[in-house]
């Protein structure tokens, strides 16, 4: 934990860039919340919604959505402290891959944290935290599911939603809300092609028969 403080006063996107280029084959929740320090919910979820972002095959975000589903609860309950099981702290993805995901998007973060800059604080004080918590809950139920091709619209809201955390941005915030709302559209118009489909299905069937 000693090196917490000073990770903290660095750029986001340089703590993440130096976390990839640690030593080690793999990298575990429990490294990322001893640098981000205990208090970190913004850090720690957007870092868990960059590896939620990455073309994982069916079911792998299960397993990486499940510390993400753990830490919105927590955010939901008004938690000011970060809390991990030691279960959640051994999750860990090949730091290899972290590198080489983090390359792609490390110019596009560079920019967003120049954009970034507190504002609209009616979306990030303690009951915007708390209904972005709510949020984040959902949509990391969503990334849990093991839904082929689902985790990218939701791990990039609940990245909005983090980095109006970090920075205290509220615009970020906002375009959280609205990714929440196009994910809730895209699995309601899913879930009608799939029952529609089912019941052509079944009518066809029954012509036939």
């Amino acid at each position: 934990m000693t090196g917490a403080p000073a990770d903290q006063a660095r750029p986001f996107s340089e703590v993440i860039e130096s976390i990839g280029e640690r030593p080690g084959e793999t990298l575990c929740l429990g490294e990322v919340v001893e640098t981000f320090g205990q208090q970190a919910f913004g850090p720690v979820m957007f870092f868990f919604a960059l590896v939620n972002m990455m073309p994982w095959p069916p079911g792998g975000t299960t397993l990486t959505g499940a510390p993400l589903l753990l830490l919105s609860v927590e955010l939901a309950m008004g938690r000011d402290e970060l809390w991990a099981p030691r279960w959640a702290e051994r999750v860990s993805i090949k730091r290899p891959l972290f590198r080489k995901f983090n390359g792609r998007l490390k110019r596009g973060l560079k920019l967003t944290e120049r954009l970034s800059r507190p504002r609209l604080p009616l979306f990030t004080g303690q009951v915007g935290r708390v209904l972005i918590g709510l949020a984040c809950t959902f949509l990391s139920i969503v990334l849990v599911l093991p839904v082929w091709g689902a985790n990218l619209l939701p791990a990039v809201a609940v990245g909005f939603f983090a980095l109006g955390i970090t920075q205290r941005d509220g615009l970020a915030v906002v375009v959280g809300w609205l990714l929440t709302g196009t994910t809730v559209a895209v699995l309601f118009l899913a879930w009608r092609v799939i029952v529609a489909s089912v019941t052509h299905g079944f009518d066809w069937l029954a012509r036939i028969a």
